[in-house]
């Protein structure tokens, strides 16, 4: 969760968006507590509907020339795709769009979860005790999520081309098998109980594995857990996930560059190391 955006325009704009877009969609905000995303791209509160069903209200914006494609429908794209997947993922109800002098809104009402994510932080900043069914259900959801079909691009072969040279020091692997991901999967994205999986703006295909070595990058500060997703997800260390391991320690090595994700940076060039090294 980020602060409210510093400039006061774009706070007073959302805001006002997603009261127009509550009253749109018939729910009532509950007071107190909002949500903002970067530099108030988005903003999500817990609201109810008429008959009382508790529901989140986030809206997103964008310039109108760019509201479109993998991260503006991602949300509805998954809804059709995977519905609330088992109970794993909050199922959209509704979408309301609107534009206003050249921007973009777009409403999404959905199941509201009221667990705490298991992190603040998408990296997990102490070792977390779950149970193997925990994991377990993990794993089988992500194969879920795997098995659907879909022309959504999560991660591009230009990308892996140009970044894994780069950032690792190694020639883009060959992949041995493409395969549909939710491509965020890190801590602050996943709930304990019941297992849900949160934010679905950018899936879609990408390298085997793709999953299993993002939540792995993002448990690099916590030993004990980082042997434990190793340890759920074998496709780690084994040739058929090499190319994700090897696009998501680019991936991040590169936030690195820009200046975020620094206490990574130590974590990230060793296993840079090992990839080169296998």
């Amino acid at each position: 969760m980020y602060s409210p955006p510093s400039d006061p325009d774009t706070e007073q704009r959302m805001r006002a968006h997603h009261t127009h877009a509550a009253k749109a969609l018939d729910v009532q905000v509950e007071p107190g507590a909002e949500f903002w995303g970067w530099a108030g791209r988005t903003l999500g509160a817990p609201a109810r509907t008429a008959t009382g069903a508790p529901v989140w209200l986030r809206l997103v914006s964008a310039p109108e020339d760019k509201a479109s494609g993998k991260l503006w429908d991602g949300a509805l794209d998954a809804q059709h795709a995977y519905g609330d997947l088992d109970g794993h993922r909050p199922a959209l109800l509704a979408v309301h769009d609107a534009v206003d002098d050249g921007t973009a809104y777009r409403a999404e009402l959905s199941v509201r979860v009221n667990q705490p994510v298991l992190s603040d932080d998408p990296i997990l900043q102490h070792d977390l005790l779950l149970p193997d069914s925990w994991w377990n259900d993990l794993a089988g959801t992500l194969e879920k999520v795997a098995a659907v079909d879909t022309d959504r691009v999560a991660v591009r072969q230009q990308y892996m081309d140009r970044a894994i040279p780069e950032f690792v020091g190694i020639p883009a692997p060959a992949v041995a098998r493409w395969s549909t991901a939710h491509s965020d999967v890190h801590w602050a994205n996943l709930i304990a109980s019941p297992l849900r999986l949160l934010d679905w703006e950018g899936w879609g295909r990408a390298p085997e594995g793709f999953d299993a070595a993002t939540l792995h990058a993002y448990t690099l500060l916590q030993l004990d857990t980082a042997a434990r997703v190793r340890t759920a997800f074998p496709v780690l260390g084994s040739p058929a996930g090499l190319a994700a391991e090897a696009t998501v320690c680019a991936q991040l090595l590169q936030t690195v560059a820009r200046g975020d994700n620094l206490v990574l940076e130590a974590p990230l060039r060793k296993w840079a190391e090992e990839l080169r090294r296998r």
